[in-house]
Parts: structure tokens; C-alpha cells; sequence
């Protein structure tokens, strides 16, 4: 059961990992926490919602940082582990260049596998997305 715990404890360490080089803009150091196999999901029917590689993710991941020139950042709120799979609860907060603010609220699904993010499905208010990201933003 010890061991259980501590590859619980282990998986929660590396999605905050992530999500503090994230919102830090430390993206490289992010990227370094996806596996070379890496999935990332976004719910709904947005600009950006649909599945991405880790290179994908990365391209996407660049663009809205240029938008976004003192980052974004995501605090966690709920964190819950279980074999290897890591849900979180979080809100976002970013001002961006447009003038507009990213004030977003999500639950994510991490897997992770060997201390890397393996799959993440991301579920969010996706009307915000396109009011901030959208064609007429």
C-alpha cells in the first residue's frame, strides 16, 4: 500500500510540476513533462478544442503565449489522484493583449506513466475560449 501511495503522490507532483512551469511561462520546461507520445484533448467545438500531439500542443501552447505577454496562469483548486490517473480542478487567469482577460475554470484528466503526462483531456467553459481566442476576438 506504501508503494501505492507514493506513486499517487508522485503522479500529483508531476501535474503540478507542469502547471507551475506553465503558468511561470517555463514552457520548454512543461514540454519536458509530456511524454514523446503525449495526447492533449480539448473539449467542445473552438477554434482550439480537438486532439493534439505534443508537438501540436507545444505549436498551441506558443501561440497563445504571444498573445498572453505576462502568461497565463492556472492554479489548481482540486486535486485528486487514483492508479494512474491525476484529476484537477483549476482556474486561469491571463491578461491579454488584446485587452481582453482569460479567467477560465477546467477540470483536467492527467494520466501519467514514468513521471510524464501520457494523456491529458481538458474540459473547460468553451464560450469563454472563443470570446477571448475566437476569429472576432
Amino acid at each position: 500500500m506504501g508503494s501505492q501511495t507514493n506513486n499517487l503522490e508522485s503522479n500529483k507532483r508531476t501535474v503540478k510540476q507542469f502547471w507551475e512551469a506553465f503558468s511561470e511561462s517555463r514552457f520548454e520546461d512543461a514540454m519536458d513533462l509530456l511524454d514523446e507520445n503525449a495526447t492533449w484533448w480539448i473539449a467542445g467545438a473552438t477554434d482550439i478544442s480537438g486532439t493534439y500531439s505534443k508537438q501540436q500542443f507545444g505549436e498551441l501552447v506558443a501561440g497563445i503565449a504571444e498573445g498572453a505577454p505576462n502568461g497565463i496562469r492556472v492554479t489548481p483548486k482540486e486535486i485528486t489522484a487514483e492508479d494512474d490517473r491525476v484529476a484537477m480542478e483549476a482556474e486561469s487567469y491571463g491578461e491579454m493583449s488584446s485587452g481582453k482577460v482569460y479567467n477560465n475554470h477546467y477540470h483536467l484528466q492527467h494520466v501519467v506513466r514514468d513521471g510524464k503526462l501520457l494523456a491529458v483531456r481538458e474540459y473547460l467553459d468553451t464560450q469563454h475560449v472563443q470570446d477571448v481566442f475566437g476569429p472576432d476576438a
